[in-house]
């Protein structure tokens, strides 16, 4: 059971992984479309799982508990060999507590943040899961230090990013120009992300391009209906027509590689624009309504995942109040106009890399079959 477009993109690796083992194994859950494209039996579209923030999960709680009733009663009745969740914690943890007790073996893939914020879970965690498997390493640590089986798995995103890319191939399997500076927004995969952070990102843009006027903007879209919305939001946006906008289907990393610097959503996007070693802003808006909870809760100084990775602010954040236009042109200017600026962000991206590199989906697959006896 996958939550959104990264847990999809996890979840079609892992059954990749498994068929290497199991050709003739079966697999059905909430998929998306790369997992669907590997061989899932969708139960349900992950889109319907796409929330974020406190205040939507609010507006969407009787869809979302509807669905879980019924994949518990699916699958209690219909036992697999192995349940895995993927990511969602708020939505899986539950889902995979009642499963175990009712004999089933859970893995769940990609811890969620106890480490960052809302600790009380971990206890949640221990009665739900047999094995977490976690991306980074210091997830690992932690719950092995409080006695709960985890395997760190690296990160498939390592596995698939080439270490070292380059700019001009990139632009060129974007149809692209050359001679032009390239800055990718990504204002996130999910509708809400782009509601809030796409407006800002597109004033950014023009503000930008009034001191730069060599700067296109790209923006990939992680879906046809994001697409769509995008699509809408930039007629909205009534931008000056000096202001090179090319909306681009899919395509992010290609985007980000093709790409001299990136302003994006805090979220999987950051790590992945880390992985191909391009400067980049991250920024953040949640709901009005959630965001002082959430900011109560945090018990980190930085929410973006390089800097977790780091252990420092090295990539400057934007969040809420704080992301506006003229900070993220401020901030974004300082990146294309100061290149030794944006060597020294981006000088100690190679070694987390190379830490990540470490055959996640295999790795997680062998973990999983070893614990569930198949």
């Amino acid at each position: 059971v996958a939550g959104e477009v990264s847990g999809d993109q996890l979840g079609a690796a892992l059954i990749r992984a498994i068929q290497v083992r199991y050709p003739d194994a079966v697999f059905e859950g909430v998929a998306g479309e790369h997992m669907r494209e590997a061989g899932c039996t969708a139960l349900a579209d992950i889109e319907q799982l796409s929330v974020m923030g406190l205040a939507e999960i609010v507006g969407q709680l009787p869809a979302l508990l509807a669905l879980r009733h019924r994949l518990s009663r699916h699958f209690t009745k219909n036992p697999p060999d192995v349940f895995i969740g993927i990511d969602a914690p708020d939505f899986n943890l539950a889902l995979e507590a009642g499963l175990r007790r009712a004999g089933v073996k859970v893995a769940h893939w990609v811890s969620p943040s106890v480490w960052a914020w809302r600790q009380y879970r971990v206890e949640k965690i221990r009665r739900s899961v047999d094995l977490m498997l976690t991306l980074f390493p210091f997830e690992a640590r932690f719950y092995q230090q409080r006695a709960i089986a985890s395997v760190c798995t690296g990160h498939p995103l390592a596995d698939e990013i080439p270490e070292h890319s380059d700019p001009a191939q990139a632009q060129a399997t974007l149809g692209l120009e050359g001679g032009q500076r390239y800055v990718a927004l990504l204002p996130g995969s999910r509708r809400s992300e782009v509601d809030r952070l796409l407006p800002v990102f597109l004033e950014t843009a023009q503000r930008c391009r009034q001191v730069l006027g060599d700067l296109v903007f790209l923006i990939p879209a992680a879906s046809d209906t994001l697409y769509r919305r995008c699509q809408a939001l930039l007629a909205k946006a009534g931008l000056s027509s000096d202001v090179p906008v090319l909306l681009v289907k899919g395509q992010a990393r290609t985007v980000m590689q093709a790409s001299d610097a990136v302003l994006l959503a805090s979220g999987t996007a950051a790590l992945e624009c880390m992985l191909i070693g391009r400067p980049m802003l991250v920024a953040y808006r949640l709901h009005p309504l959630s965001f002082p909870l959430v900011k109560y809760l945090l018990k980190t100084p930085c929410v973006s995942l390089p800097n977790h990775l780091l252990g420092r602010m090295q990539v400057p954040e934007y969040l809420q109040r704080d992301a506006t236009p003229s900070r993220l042109t401020e901030g974004l200017l300082a990146l294309l106009q100061d290149p030794e600026r944006a060597a020294a962000q981006v000088a100690p991206f190679a070694a987390v890399y190379r830490d990540l590199k470490r055959d996640a989906a295999a790795r997680a697959a062998h973990s999983i079959l070893e614990m569930a006896g198949v």
